[in-house]
């Protein structure tokens, strides 16, 4: 089985990178499954629920997010509505949406599981903790797992990554945006790699205009930053799992430079 992975798909530069480019990355990589995370996608900070749609009918089966998916009010019944949004399953249990999808796809049974670090992050629940009771609850005939762990640390991804090493197919980091260059397949079979990267303009600051930004960082009458314009890429990985035994056989990172 091969999966595809989008990083963190930022305002309307990455949305229309991912509606102009994933049909020929399914076709060109032969995917069956395709993720990306999608917290971001509403100007930079949460989703809607008609972007959500667009882009699934465009062909995106699974979303995940992290700190920023309750940006936007309309999210919160929208995560309600749609399984295939999903929100840290380390929030507390009273929040709205869930952490994990378990699905089928080409007769392939398959979970996508999304959590989200601690270090330098909102407050929530132990990541490493949620992840083992989560797994518990998936059935043992499902092989494919996924996990994105939205996270700033590297250290924490990296400690994700070699926890679950063998218990999952893929572990893959998303949050910072930018993409690192130590894709693995673990001792135990798990494909790894600590940031996936940002899909969306390179213009700005981390997908967000720059003079905004700095303004951030130089004084406290800052105001809330927009989204930058041009120099777009797409931050990507395509992993090729074992259906049989959910061991990952090879993992690819992409970044490819687009045009609208």
């Amino acid at each position: 089985m091969k999966v595809l992975v989008i990083g963190d798909v930022v305002a309307k530069p990455g949305r229309l990178a991912v509606l102009e480019r994933l049909q020929d990355l399914r076709e060109q990589h032969g995917i069956d499954l395709a993720i990306m995370n999608a917290e971001n996608l509403a100007g930079g900070f949460s989703i809607t629920p008609s972007l959500g749609e667009q882009l699934f009918a465009a062909g995106i089966d699974v979303m995940t997010s992290g700190n920023h998916i309750f940006d936007k009010r309309e999210a919160i019944d929208y995560i309600e509505k749609q399984p295939r949004l999903l929100r840290p399953a380390n929030y507390p249990p009273n929040t709205p949406g869930s952490g994990l999808w378990v699905g089928q796809v080409k007769g392939i049974d398959v979970a996508v599981l999304n959590v989200m670090g601690r270090v330098f992050m909102p407050p929530s629940d132990d990541p490493f903790r949620t992840a083992d009771q989560v797994l518990q609850s998936v059935p043992s005939e499902v092989r494919v797992r996924i996990v994105d762990i939205h996270a700033e640390a590297t250290s924490e991804k990296v400690a994700m990554g070699r926890y679950l090493d063998g218990r999952v197919s893929a572990v893959v980091g998303t949050h910072t945006h930018v993409q690192t260059a130590d894709e693995t397949i673990l001792p135990n079979g798990t494909a790894y790699l600590t940031d996936i990267g940002m899909t969306g303009s390179y213009a700005g600051v981390i997908g967000m205009n720059a003079a905004d930004v700095i303004k951030r960082f130089t004084s406290v009458t800052f105001r809330r930053a927009e989204h930058a314009s041009g120099e777009a890429r797409i931050c990507a990985v395509v992993i090729n799992i074992d259906e049989v035994t959910g061991r990952a056989r090879e993992i690819q990172r992409l970044n490819l430079s687009h045009e609208s």
